[in-house]
């Protein structure tokens, strides 16, 4: 699953990475150690530019643009935004069978760039559960991950007609790979560069086969930091939520997570 990251680069440097144009008109959000549902973040789209009075020019070269969304899709047929607070994240196995997510699997993906993502492990003390501890799962050089997301618009039939949409989005999740899974069963389904223009092709209306979870290679080149329980309380925000901190070293520890030996 993923219902936390991190995403602190600014827009300018986001646009140079993903190559894409400001679409966030003024609403670009502040660096965010500790992202949580419901709040608004950047994601990546690509789609064909539009005339003034609305229509499709698909005829033009689609353009890839950095946007602001809010995380938790809410489906177009929704009759309250709430229904977002459920639809953080989408199962790539299902989501070409359930109704809220099945069009924008077809007409509206997105990437969400981020800098790593937070995951628990349920840790075990003498046969009982003991208290999990979190990770913190980062490119090795510094790169932005990026998940794979569907997006939506939605309107409330309660205002005007004219009145601005709420554009939301959720996170797609497959199961983990490799070292992945000795801390959770399930990761976001990470996209690598070389997927990019195929994941956002407006004009591509089948994604299926970009489903599949991310190779062996995509993974061994993830750090798997262990952090702080501070970014257990949503409230927490700053860098010393992604810092290594020093954590009990086991055999198993540094067999999985590359931890140097005490």
């Amino acid at each position: 699953m993923c219902g936390r990251y991190a995403a602190t680069k600014d827009p300018a440097k986001l646009i140079e990475e993903f190559d894409a144009v400001d679409a966030t008109e003024g609403a670009a959000p502040p660096a965010d150690f500790n992202v949580a549902p419901t709040k608004n973040v950047f994601t990546v789209v690509q789609r064909h530019p539009r005339d003034a009075e609305g229509t499709v020019l698909e005829d033009e070269p689609a353009v890839r643009s950095l946007r602001v969304m809010r995380w938790g899709l809410v489906p177009f047929w929704a009759k309250d935004p709430a229904v977002g607070n459920r639809m953080i994240n989408t199962r790539a196995e299902s989501a070409k069978e359930k109704p809220a997510f099945r069009k924008a699997l077809s007409r509206r993906r997105c990437l969400v760039p981020a800098d790593g993502w937070f995951e628990w492990r349920q840790t075990v003390d003498g046969g009982k559960k003991g208290p999990k501890e979190p990770f913190f799962m980062t490119s090795g050089d510094g790169s932005s991950l990026a998940f794979a997301g569907l997006w939506e618009s939605w309107r409330d039939p309660k205002q005007d007609a004219d009145a601005d949409p709420l554009i939301t989005f959720s996170v797609l999740t497959t199961d983990s790979v490799g070292r992945l899974a000795d801390v959770h069963h399930r990761m976001p389904l990470l996209m690598p560069r070389n997927r990019w223009a195929e994941w956002l092709d407006p004009d591509r209306t089948d994604a299926t086969e970009l489903l599949t979870p991310p190779a062996p290679d995509v993974v061994d080149s993830l750090e798997l930091r262990p952090v702080s329980t501070r970014v257990n309380n949503v409230r927490n925000n700053g860098p010393e939520l992604v810092e290594r901190v020093e954590a009990e070293v086991t055999d198993l520890d540094n067999a999985l997570f590359n931890l140097p030996r005490s």
